[in-house]
């Protein structure tokens, strides 16, 4: 029999990723995905890095509890399962706290679900047969020794012009604010073949750019047909041999794994656009040495000088963390003029907020009102340099990637090598169409269609 599968998606592009994964594998069993919230199966996909999550999660289950009992009064019933980091970090502490809840499951055993529904109905169905037992949730947290990524279905998709693929997952940083080498776990890498055949399976599907993916994608350490480990421009190299791949991205990026190869290959493959995420921070080196990022301002100067000279048009983004325990009026100066030097294209910003269990949760915090003040300002010259790189694309000819339609009848939105947002009123999906940019502004450009590639 059918059944409806509801996923709320929070955080990064993994979980985008890894909650696409679980759609195609419920898929396989009979679930249909649906946006309605009174599924017969509800998923959060959660996130544990921003401030709060916690509480966020539980107001959440809070609501989803009160429409699981609508449906249990009308003889039906609703499986709530919690996934991804929040779930991963918390655990039992989940099924403590909110008992209605079916089942918890980590990033690294999502592939499990299918089993786990089946153990699930099975508790049930031993309830529903008077054996009196107190129902008790399904809990799969674990960091198994056989990867995910082996386990999971080939993708289903069905017409995305632009589509993530992971290649990597873990850390081994341990930069003191962040908690994914504790949700996710190790560093690890797909062989190189396995991420070839997904990506010619999204090529088949339609898809024209693929965005690779990894919590340190850089530091990807895989294995060729040969068994030898390869780093990322090779795998980069490989992927852009494929027939109809138009755009090749990655990210996250580590400054520590820049290496000169891959800066090289910014230079040497055509399809990997010149753009790049590239998070530094902060721009104290003292406060980056607290943070452990293993990398000082000047080294960071350093790759992005050498990428500046492979491909001279390359333009970058990154992420910054204001008022980290211990920073000083100076330190975040230091970061104003890092924005300076740079001038990134885009940037994300966050207040400092402590993560349980990170070193830096431990340190005496800064005054949220310190806190505030700075990110506004930081922000303010952030969006300067931002809305001046896309005005300087006034005049300019760009190739433009229609990816969906917009929100607006007859609208298309496109994306520019740089990420840019461009809606546009002609040209079919999946098309690459030269427009000349007339106006530049804080989150998009306007232009007119000049002719197609």
């Amino acid at each position: 029999m059918s059944k409806t599968l509801h996923i709320k998606t929070f955080g990064c592009q993994m979980n985008v990723y890894d909650s696409k994964k679980i759609e195609d594998m419920l898929g396989a069993l009979g679930y249909t995905s649906t946006p309605e919230l009174t599924a017969d199966v509800v998923l959060l996909n959660t996130c544990h890095i921003r401030e709060k999550a916690e509480d966020k999660l539980f107001s959440d289950l809070g609501r989803f509890h009160l429409l699981k009992k609508e449906r249990q009064n009308n003889g039906q019933d609703m499986v709530i399962v919690v996934a991804g980091c929040s779930a991963q970090a918390l655990g039992a502490h989940i099924l403590k706290r909110a008992p209605y809840v079916d089942m918890v499951v980590g990033p690294q055993t999502y592939y499990h679900l299918p089993q786990m529904l089946a153990m699930l109905q099975r508790r049930k169905d031993e309830q529903v047969e008077g054996e009196n037992k107190p129902f008790k949730g399904v809990l799969e947290t674990g960091f198994p020794k056989i990867s995910k990524f082996d386990q999971l279905p080939q993708t289903s998709l069905t017409g995305p012009v632009s589509a993530f693929l992971s290649i990597q997952e873990g850390c081994d940083k341990f930069c003191t604010y962040c908690v994914v080498p504790y949700t996710r776990g190790a560093e690890y890498s797909r062989d190189v073949e396995s991420i070839i055949q997904e990506a010619r399976i999204l090529l088949e599907k339609g898809v024209k750019e693929i965005t690779l993916l990894g919590q340190n994608v850089n530091a990807y350490h895989g294995k060729n047909a040969n068994g030898h480990v390869v780093g990322l421009s090779f795998l980069l190299q490989r992927l852009a041999e494929l027939p109809d791949l138009k755009r090749l991205r990655y990210t996250t990026s580590h400054p520590r794994d820049m290496t000169d190869d891959l800066i090289q290959a910014h230079g040497q493959i055509d399809i990997l656009m010149p753009f790049l995420h590239l998070p530094v921070q902060s721009g104290s080196d003292k406060i980056l040495a607290h943070m452990n990022r293993q990398h000082t301002t000047e080294f960071y100067l350093e790759k992005i000088n050498a990428l500046k000279n492979a491909r001279p048009e390359i333009a970058f983004s990154s992420d910054f963390i204001v008022g980290y325990p211990g920073e000083t009026q100076e330190d975040f100066q230091k970061t104003c003029d890092l924005v300076e030097k740079v001038q990134f294209a885009q940037a994300y910003s966050f207040m400092y907020s402590p993560r349980p269990g990170t070193p830096a949760a431990i340190q005496d915090q800064i005054p949220g009102e310190v806190k505030a003040e700075r990110l506004q300002i930081l922000q303010a010259l952030l969006r300067q340099h931002q809305l001046a790189f896309n005005r300087s694309m006034e005049g300019k000819v760009l190739p433009i990637l229609l990816e969906k339609k917009g929100q607006r009848p007859g609208q298309i939105l496109g994306r520019s090598p740089f990420m840019q947002s461009v809606y546009l009123s002609q040209g079919a999906l999946g098309q690459e169409i030269n427009v000349q940019i007339t106006s530049g502004f804080l989150n998009s450009l306007k232009g007119e269609v000049v002719d197609h590639v």
